[in-house]
């Protein structure tokens, strides 16, 4: 919805002003200049990406059109997952977990988060790091350090269409200066004709610079920075999951490992610590919780 509307706002801010100063929109309607300028950006991006990352571009534009998949009431829950994961290892040992962890689908636990039952690359990460723990194999240090590869290895894939469309972004400017030289030379290819009809033909062909700029930093460059929030944000979810993990593989207690996890998270979305803990405190009682829920 915000993207939406930020594009209302910059076209109507650019139309607008051009209206005021007594310009006429239909010359501005140039479909030769948008189908130079914008089949050269799409033939750029096929020729600058493999296979992969033109699927995970297309496969990303959807989501633009949807709102922050991670909020506080996400984080609550999966703090209070984890604690009570945590919880049962550290009162029937580790092992006690391997139900949980080979198929959270059936697992009581997981059940009762469903928000986070249904991220299935949340779900992933959680139990093949609690597999890693439950084997005793790995001590923290190991188990650190292979996290960081992964969240470092789902950075780099995440932020491919970002790229992919910041080029692109970066591109259009050029496009359009292409499409307006072009123009140009059309119309001094017609210089035998009236100067009314020649000075029309030099506006048209200025009219691909002014859309090469403004498809460039009006529409396709902001898309790219909401991709970078959006991988931003499940970066920030994955090192809560990390350091809540390492804090309670080190040896602290539930409650103090999921403080650790609640303090790196940003500003915006982390919950109080009064808010945390009666989260928690539900989280050791699921029917005090589930009666709250009804009441």
């Amino acid at each position: 919805m915000l993207i939406i509307l930020g594009y209302i706002v910059v076209l109507g801010s650019v139309l607008g002003g051009y209206l005021m100063v007594g310009g006429h929109l239909g010359a501005l309607y140039q479909p030769s200049e948008l189908l130079i300028i914008g089949g050269a950006g799409v033939g750029a991006f096929l020729v600058g990406n493999n296979g992969t990352a033109i699927k995970k571009t297309l496969k990303a534009l959807p989501l633009l059109m949807r709102g922050s998949k991670y909020n506080k009431a996400v984080y609550m829950d999966l703090m209070s997952l984890l604690y009570r994961l945590m919880a049962k290892s550290r009162q029937q040992g580790m092992l006690s977990l391997e139900r949980d962890i080979e198929d959270p689908s059936q697992s009581e636990i997981f059940a009762s988060y469903p928000r986070i039952l249904a991220d299935k690359m949340l779900v992933d990460f959680i139990t093949d790091y609690l597999r890693l723990m439950v084997s005793g194999n790995m001590n923290a240090h190991e188990i650190e350090a292979l996290m960081d590869e992964e969240i470092e290895t789902y950075e780099h894939e995440c932020d491919v269409p970002a790229q992919s469309l910041s080029a692109i972004g970066d591109g259009l400017p050029a496009f359009g200066i292409v499409a307006a030289v072009m123009g140009v030379v059309h119309a001094l290819a017609s210089a035998d004709r009236p100067a009314a009809e020649l000075g029309g033909l030099i506006a048209h062909a200025m009219v691909g610079t002014f859309l090469g700029i403004l498809l460039a930093y009006g529409f396709i460059s902001p898309l790219a920075s909401v991709l970078r929030q959006k991988c931003a944000e499940t970066t920030k979810i994955m090192q809560c999951i990390k350091v809540t993990l390492l804090s309670s593989l080190n040896g602290y207690a539930p409650q103090i490992a999921v403080e650790f996890g609640r303090k790196i998270l940003y500003s915006t979305d982390r919950p109080s610590f009064n808010e945390l803990e009666e989260h928690v405190r539900n989280a050791k009682n699921p029917a005090k919780q589930t009666a709250d829920e009804n009441s």
